[in-house]
């Protein structure tokens, strides 16, 4: 048989379609109602094949007592699953563990829902989720979702911590997509106002909920494709969030130093020069006029590329960055850029000059080519 026959003969290769599993953390500080919410998750009939990972739990748990938990200090988890249908696991770690064992079980769940502890910053393990590769092959990180208590959230924002240390309530609300507000029944419409103006100096960007006894409905916590682009809000919530750096009301003796910054930028720059300014941001670090650095803690973009048809949004918490390509440009739309940052000691015209610099190249260099 010829060569050419040979070649006829090999059966065509079909990729085959990977399913990723979404996962969202659930975070907020201690007492707020995390393990409320989960339990409410577990034992409602949603119809939804949930798997829960419970990182802390609250005394007096109907679901802890149906788990063991350490034995002489090692990691130890037992699984539970749910007459809903959902799963339940206990563990010591962060959760990585238990996401590696849980992935064994794939097909019998569609979303994993990851409980931090309360002191714990969401940062660092929803970086976790979102760039390692191996896990990346099954799961997705598709938001974080921030419980926090009306009665007592302001009182945590306004616990000092040492020079340099970033407040961790401050930080569960900063790195937020979604806010939840529960208890909103042990507090009266002025405190709750001053909560929500103070949320919002911090966090303009995150959706907010109010809750009592943290039932919430699913579908504004699940499927939020916060880091992807592809939800059919994320570009919308990018233009019409307000950066309202030191202007909320209330109390005024909350920490400032955490705020959103918002601009915009007409025009387009080529990719090398906005993986520089992201570079710079985020890993060199730039002083704000008053000498402190400005320290990134979460960042969302919409961008305008060079000889790019699509919108790119571009991701980032803490030091890690993403891009992603989104829907068309319109021939006849104005190409603009609008990146919002929250982080601690930001300061708006030092982060803009510093973009407009980078377009400013861009069409420097163009126009001597």
């Amino acid at each position: 048989m010829s060569g050419s026959e040979d070649e006829e003969c090999i059966p065509e290769l079909v990729p085959a379609e990977i399913t990723k599993v979404p996962v969202t953390v659930i975070t907020g500080f201690l007492g707020a109602g995390k393990t409320t919410l989960l339990n409410y998750i577990l034992t409602e009939q949603h119809g939804k094949r949930i798997a829960v990972i419970l990182n802390e739990f609250g005394e007096g748990s109907a679901i802890e007592k149906s788990m063991s938990i350490g034995q002489s200090g090692e990691l130890y988890e037992e699984w539970l699953e749910l007459r809903n249908g959902c799963l339940c696991c206990s563990v010591k770690d962060n959760g990585v563990q238990a996401i590696e064992n849980l992935m064994k079980k794939k097909g019998k769940f569609d979303y994993i829902l990851l409980e931090t502890t309360g002191l714990a910053d969401p940062g660092p393990i929803a970086s976790m989720f979102w760039i390692d590769e191996e896990l990346c092959s099954d799961i997705y990180l598709d938001g974080i979702v921030t419980v926090v208590d009306a009665k007592f959230c302001l009182q945590h924002l306004l616990e000092q911590k040492p020079d340099g240390v970033i407040n961790e309530a401050v930080s569960q609300v900063a790195l937020a997509d979604v806010i939840i507000i529960n208890k909103t029944d042990l507090v009266n419409d002025e405190e709750l106002n001053d909560l929500r103006a103070q949320l919002s100096s911090i966090n303009s960007v995150a959706r907010r909920m109010e809750t009592q006894q943290a039932q919430v409905d699913l579908p504004q916590i699940l499927d939020l494709n916060a880091y992807d682009g592809r939800s059919r809000s994320s570009v919308d919530e990018i233009f019409n969030s307000k950066g309202n750096q030191n202007t909320a009301g209330g109390s005024h003796h909350l920490d400032k130093t955490v705020t959103t910054v918002t601009f915009e930028v007409e025009g387009s720059l080529i990719k090398a020069a906005l993986n520089e300014f992201m570079d710079t941001v985020l890993w060199e670090k730039v002083t704000n006029p008053g000498g402190n650095t400005m320290d990134i803690l979460r960042m969302k973009g919409v961008t305008s590329i060079v000889d790019c048809p699509r919108r790119v949004i571009v991701q980032a918490v803490h030091e890690l960055y993403d891009r992603q390509e989104t829907t068309l440009w319109e021939e006849s739309e104005q190409r603009m850029n609008r990146l919002v940052f929250i982080g601690k000691n930001l300061e708006k015209e030092t982060l803009q000059n510093l973009f407009m610099m980078k377009v400013e190249e861009q069409t420097s260099n163009s126009g001597s080519s």
